[in-house]
């Protein structure tokens, strides 16, 4: 299967640069994946579109402002700009540097006039850096007062308020992307969704700026995935098996919650409490073991996300729900409209 097929034009207009200003007032395409049909909803709606029975699960992982611009100890006045991926161990950071060629092993790093500093100790495959922070108070205490929040490339405007790129439910810090299906979500829509006897259960994928990496193999089976963190905790795992074996729908929101899901799900009756790392890649061909539907945005053309799509929604519906979200104009990406696929 190529990459190529799944590409679609995109008008750049429709590239969504910042939030609407409430975050349940945007569209909501809902496509019937058994027989194709479009419905145009707004987001605000969702509890009409559920029954009683249904559950949301939810990615409660956390944006930590991981964009850090620093100096090179006694270089010249280039900046530099450090993008925290994953914690590897105590005060031990796998980084994307840029200019990457001027960060090599041994090389020291400061930030914040200071307050922080870095040692590169290995380039890793693929040309991320392994690096050793030194600091004086709390890690996370600097990183709120002198780092930035890590904004898709796409995203070209300023974010006004850092709060609306994290979901109104986030709590565990660790990702350097927002999981963007649940930005939709208000605690108003969340109490009426209760009231409407839809449950919700979270669990938590620390999101990588893989998710952004384009496929760059010609044909997908050639991909690699980047490997993600995730915690299914007790309570949801028994919420989730409630909701099966009772017949009600397990909707996941987001590619995230979506993958997490499956991973667990992969040679298990039901869903269980684990924690650990998934690489797994859904495209086209893929059974799914867990969920029943799906909330997601709108994704770039040939990324692993649109083919985890045309995976649950099939390929014909899914293509044709992008060309009708083109044509009536919905936002896409991050802060743009999102989907139901049920």
């Amino acid at each position: 299967m190529k990459t190529s097929g799944f590409h679609f034009v995109l008008p750049e207009c429709l590239i969504a640069q910042s939030p609407l200003d409430r975050r349940d007032s945007s569209r909501l395409l809902v496509l019937d994946r058994k027989s194709g049909k479009l419905t145009h909803r707004s987001f605000c709606e969702l509890p009409e579109l559920l029954v009683p029975g249904d559950l949301l699960v939810l990615n409660d992982s956390r944006v930590f402002p991981a964009r850090l611009w620093g100096k090179k100890t006694g270089g010249a006045g280039t900046e530099f700009e450090f993008l925290l991926l994953e914690q590897k161990g105590r005060d031990i950071w796998e980084t994307m540097v840029r200019p990457g060629r001027r960060a090599m092993p041994g090389s020291r790093f400061s930030f914040g006039g200071g307050a922080l500093e870095c040692e590169v100790l290995e380039v890793l495959e693929g040309g991320n850096r392994l690096a050793k922070f030194s600091y004086d108070g709390q890690f996370f205490d600097i990183l709120d007062q002198i780092g930035m929040t890590p904004l898709p490339p796409y995203i070209t405007k300023k974010l006004v308020d850092p709060e609306r790129y994290q979901t109104v439910y986030a709590s565990e810090l660790g990702s350097a992307a927002a999981p963007t299906a649940g930005l939709h979500f208000t605690p108003e829509l969340l109490a009426e969704l209760e009231s409407s006897g839809i449950g919700t259960a979270t669990l938590t994928l620390h999101v990588g700026p893989g998710t952004f990496r384009p496929v760059s193999a010609e044909n997908i089976k050639d991909h690699h995935m980047h490997s993600e963190f995730y915690r299914i905790p007790q309570k949801a795992a028994e919420k989730i098996n409630r909701a099966k074996k009772s017949g009600g729908r397990v909707i996941a929101v987001g590619t995230t919650s979506c993958r997490t899901l499956e991973s667990a799900a992969r040679g298990l009756g039901g869903i269980a409490p684990c924690e650990r790392r998934t690489d797994i890649f859904i495209y086209p061909g893929f059974q799914f073991k867990a969920i029943d539907g799906l909330i997601t945005n709108f994704h770039l053309p040939e990324s692993t996300l649109i083919m985890l799509v045309c995976a649950f929604a099939g390929y014909e519906n899914t293509m044709a729900a992008y060309k009708a979200a083109v044509e009536e104009g919905y936002r896409f990406f991050s802060f743009g409209d999102a989907m139901l696929i049920v």
